[in-house]
């Protein structure tokens, strides 16, 4: 299933029995990334700052002294359920006075966060590949009509006595793709190497 990330910051705001959850929520790249975001939205005062973030395989989350269970991993959840990646959710909470209980606990956080997210604007993911392409001289012009139709962009190009080495960025389900376009195109003639 393709994965989105979040266009931008979006926040959402619930009450339960007068204790108030903020969800903030963001795209990040790395776990530093998430680490900076959650530092930014974090609120001294408030009882709890509970956050959970994932970024592909790697994911973290915290209950920030919450029943164990009841807070990071409802919100990580909420972000898995929705088919987010490369995001972080901070949900604040300010305690109402009275107790939700865990499973209070857990709709609150957990929903708080999937509304939030339910509503936010969405940025697919894309698998990106990288190549490198080696094309004699009389190839180059045909290599270069080949790259707008694979949405290829040119991170390098390299001339010597054999021709050109391109290195290209590309969506990974474009790269049979480009190398059919490219061996019909130029008789074969161009080598790829697909690890960049």
């Amino acid at each position: 299933m393709p994965l989105d990330t979040l266009a931008g910051p979006v926040d959402h705001t619930l009450e339960v029995k007068h204790s108030r959850f903020i969800a903030h929520a963001a795209p990040v790249d790395d776990a530093d990334g998430a680490a900076a975001f959650m530092q930014q939205v974090h609120v001294a005062d408030a009882t709890h700052n509970c956050w959970a973030w994932r970024i592909g395989d790697q994911y973290r989350s915290s209950d920030d002294g919450e029943p164990a269970g009841t807070a990071g991993r409802p919100i990580l959840a909420a972000i898995d359920g929705q088919g987010f990646d490369r995001i972080a959710v901070v949900v604040v909470r300010w305690y109402g006075g009275i107790k939700l209980g865990a499973g209070g606990l857990v709709r609150a956080y957990g929903g708080c966060a999937a509304e939030c997210l339910r509503t936010a604007p969405r940025v697919a993911l894309v698998e990106m590949a990288t190549l490198r392409l080696h094309a004699p001289f009389d190839a180059i012009g045909s290599v270069h009509a080949a790259l707008p139709g694979a949405l290829a962009v040119k991170r390098e190009e390299t001339f010597d006595t054999h021709g050109v080495s391109v290195v290209l960025d590309l969506p990974a389900d474009r790269v049979d793709d480009l190398k059919t376009r490219l061996r019909d195109a130029t008789r074969d003639r161009v080598r790829i190497d697909d690890n960049g």
